[in-house]
């Protein structure tokens, strides 16, 4: 029996795809991206923005990392296979999957039952089968390495889900147990982050300063309502990383106590 020490949270010689990770400049996946960084992975940005995703990895490579821009369409099986491919050609293989990747903005515009069935196909394919399709296509490289971790990004926006966007992140909490469950016996963990309101450049034109969402979330979350990016980090690392190695099918809500269950 090891002895725990801050060096379990260190990812040097792993390798990790971050979807959505080039897009909207000041992003969740971008933050993503840089932290497994510079805890020592070699870093897959991938992202619809293929322009985008270069940006970061450029970032992550003068900064001394190590990355790899790919452009890639979650919703469509082949070109996640490309993705992956392109991770194995460049860096040996895959261990972590950070399924970040979701439409937020372009669907909170209508309430539910406002929804037409090519929204509700639009947001599904995007929010919930990109990540199984992600993980249908990396989970085979995950095993090769003797196991791995995904983590899929939830919304404390969905608990309870109170709009489409709720609606799919609720769905995606499923999809990780499912997953979990199923993985498990190939050393795969399965978890997710369910990030509260997040100082991201889409998040705050979503929800400016001045809006009453914002103003009700600060209310009624114990420590401060809203915050950077990088303050899902710590998570993440500890999610993908041997510090994590116990954990799998589990949601942690990172959000200022927003969201509380016993």
């Amino acid at each position: 029996m090891a002895d725990f020490t801050n060096d379990n949270f260190r990812l040097d010689s792993k390798v990790a795809i971050v979807t959505g990770a080039g897009g909207r400049g000041n992003s969740i996946g971008r933050a993503y991206a840089v932290a497994l960084a510079n805890a020592g992975a070699a870093v897959v940005v991938a992202d619809l923005n293929g322009g985008g995703a270069q940006s970061v990895a450029d970032e992550i490579v003068a900064a001394g990392g190590k990355a790899l821009a790919v452009q890639v369409d979650i919703t469509d099986a082949a070109s996640v296979q490309s993705m992956a491919d392109k991770a194995k050609a460049e860096f040996g293989g895959i261990d972590i999957l950070v399924n970040n990747a979701a439409l937020m903005v372009e669907i909170v515009d209508k309430p539910l039952i406002q929804t037409d069935r090519e929204r509700f196909n639009k947001g599904m394919a995007v929010n919930v089968w990109g990540a199984i399709n992600c993980a249908q296509v990396v989970a085979p490289f995950l095993a090769e390495r003797g196991g791995g971790s995904i983590v899929n990004q939830v919304s404390a926006g969905a608990y309870p889900a109170q709009t489409f966007y709720g609606v799919t992140k609720i769905a995606l909490h499923g999809a990780t147990t499912a997953l979990a469950t199923e993985l498990g016996s190939q050393g795969i963990r399965v978890n997710a982050i369910g990030p509260g309101m997040t100082k991201t450049d889409a998040g705050l034109v979503l929800t400016p300063d001045d809006s009453p969402l914002v103003q009700y979330v600060e209310a009624r979350t114990p420590i401060q309502g809203r915050d950077t990016p990088d303050a899902l980090c710590g998570a993440l690392l500890l999610l993908v990383s041997e510090a994590g190695r116990w954990m799998t099918g589990q949601v942690i809500n990172v959000d200022g106590g927003w969201v509380m269950r016993g």
